[in-house]
């Protein structure tokens, strides 16, 4: 069996407060974009996990993939799987590379063995393996509040537009991101403002609370957005709490020359 795992976007990403578990309360839209890695699940007389394309760091054992087969394998006995990923999206870019494969594991195994999981148990499920996972069970936008594993829906659509996304050669840590955070309240609702406000006027309405401490440590980081916004981009923000940087153009653009020798993608969605 072989999946397409997908990465996402982040229109807008408020940190709201700290919590008593030490995690935030975030406030964000998840949006599916269609870069992605490749996953393929077999079976197997033991199991194995290997992979391809850009390099992993760490070791085979706290891969999302592994996690996840090991989370549904407790639960319901499944025989051994060899699990083989091979890898587009760049880590460390906010774009939820490795949230989904994991995500898009336990789809898979689900599938594979018709454990028939419900929707919601197998967002749970998800939710252990990390906070971006649960959003990766469906492939449509959604709000994410809590840690972000709290999903509901939304209509925004984004069909028709062009999306140009950037990664300079920075890996930009969860850790380091939140470092110099103030959580704060917003006061406008963000679910209002991606449904009802055209993408020309988010500029002024949607932030990621992420961008200041990021922009402050890696001025690259912030050179992208504001070059993206210089050849016409109707939107322009950092993704999530990693260095890269999305641009939302109403028109076709080709701009691959513009970022030369970065990781950068582009498709009409």
């Amino acid at each position: 069996m072989v999946s397409f795992a997908h990465a996402k976007i982040n229109l807008g990403l408020n940190v709201l407060r700290k919590r008593a578990d030490g995690f935030h309360d975030l406030e964000t839209c998840f949006y599916p974009v269609p870069w992605t890695d490749v996953l393929e699940i077999i079976p197997a007389k033991e199991f194995q996990f290997s992979s391809s394309g850009l390099m992993i760091d760490g070791i085979a054992a706290n891969n999302l993939c592994v996690k996840a087969f090991q989370l549904l394998q407790k639960d319901f006995n499944l025989p051994p799987v060899q699990i083989h990923l091979h890898k587009v999206i760049p880590m460390g870019a906010g774009l939820g590379g490795g949230s989904s494969d994991g995500a898009f594991t336990l789809r898979m195994l689900n599938d594979m063995f018709e454990l028939k999981i419900p929707r919601q148990k197998l967002i749970d499920y998800a939710a252990r393996l990390g906070s971006d996972c649960a959003f990766f069970v469906s492939d449509e936008p959604k709000i994410g509040t809590g840690r972000g594993e709290i999903l509901s829906a939304t209509s925004i659509t984004l069909k028709g537009k062009w999306l140009v996304l950037v990664k300079p050669p920075i890996h930009v840590s969860t850790v380091d991101a939140f470092a110099g955070i103030v959580p704060r309240e917003n006061n406008l609702n963000l679910k209002d403002v991606v449904e009802s406000k055209p993408v020309t006027e988010w500029k002024a309405l949607l932030k990621n609370d992420f961008e200041e401490t990021v922009f402050r440590r890696y001025s690259v980081i912030r050179e992208i957005k504001e070059t993206l916004y210089a050849r016409g981009a109707a939107y322009a923000s950092m993704s999530g709490s990693g260095s890269s940087v999305f641009g939302i153009f109403e028109n076709g653009v080709d701009l691959k020359n513009e970022f030369s020798g970065l990781s950068f993608f582009q498709a009409l969605l």
